[in-house]
């Protein structure tokens, strides 16, 4: 009992100490301008005001930015669920030729930075016209190593019995796939699909790479460019992280149950 406590009281401590900075966070960007370059820096605002949010969304036409990465990070999602759970599928449970060792190739390279791989996918995205276009910003979304083993992991623990038995029922492939594979795979489909919206929407280098036009930019990267120009607006500079943490962590609360599950049991199944 008293380790317990023990335990459940220091990773309370912990999650206090993980909470306190996105408190002080929330609470600078609802202070005045200048408040936060006080010293000390004030804990909360005197009178709180939306007035930096109001200059965000107002003069730095900041629901662009949030709806491009909004967008994209959308069909990110559905993308690498597309091809992410056909390709773990195919490696888990169907035959064909070098399967193994194609798998084992592509568990080798998860060790390749993925800064390293850029410079060949900005080439490849030239040659193929993508280059300032949204299209180009969603190729390396289309499929990850680390999504296809998920999936081929959690594949694993469908039995090939139930599948056979299909098969001799006269079921198609895509039958089998949409109303066999699909329903079994639902936690870990839930787990890729917030790995997938939160790697879209945070991602700053590549956006910065693939694209050119001011009006194209992703959140993170037009927030980069506003700190170049309002590094002394401290209030504003929290207002424009809140608005893109905020997002992200409401979807990661309401599905983290979800989340985890599908980790675990990924981890353990096959």
């Amino acid at each position: 009992m008293k380790r317990a406590v023990a335990v459940n009281g220091l990773l309370a401590l912990l999650a206090l100490v993980t909470l306190v900075p996105l408190a002080w966070m929330v609470s600078v960007s609802l202070m005045a301008p200048g408040d936060a370059a006080h010293t000390p820096p004030p804990l909360l605002p005197d009178h709180a005001t939306f007035t930096n949010y109001t200059m965000l969304f107002a003069r730095l036409d900041m629901a662009r930015y949030f709806a491009n990465s909004l967008a994209l990070a959308i069909l990110a999602t559905l993308l690498s669920l597309t091809f992410n759970v056909t390709a773990g599928y195919a490696f888990a449970k169907l035959h064909f030729r070098g399967r193994d060792r194609l798998f084992r190739l592509l568990i080798a390279a998860l060790v390749i930075p993925a800064q390293v791989a850029m410079i060949p996918l900005f080439l490849l995205c030239k040659e193929l016209g993508l280059v300032n276009s949204f299209a180009g910003v969603l190729a390396p979304n289309l499929a990850t190593i680390f999504g296809i083993f998920l999936v081929r992991q959690y594949a694993l623990s469908i039995p090939d019995e139930m599948l056979e038995a299909a098969r001799v029922d006269g079921a198609g492939e895509w039958r089998i796939f949409g109303h066999i594979v699909l329903p079994g795979l639902a936690p870990i489909l839930i787990t890729l699909a917030i790995i997938a919206f939160l790697t879209s929407w945070s991602d700053f280098l590549w956006p910065l790479i693939i694209l050119n036009d001011a009006d194209k930019q992703t959140l993170p990267v037009a927030l980069a460019g506003l700190a170049r120009e309002h590094v002394q607006d401290i209030e504003l500079m929290m207002a424009g992280a809140v608005v893109t943490l905020v997002p992200v962590l409401l979807l990661f609360l309401a599905l983290q149950r979800f989340y985890v599950r599908g980790l675990l049991a990924g981890s353990v199944k096959g």
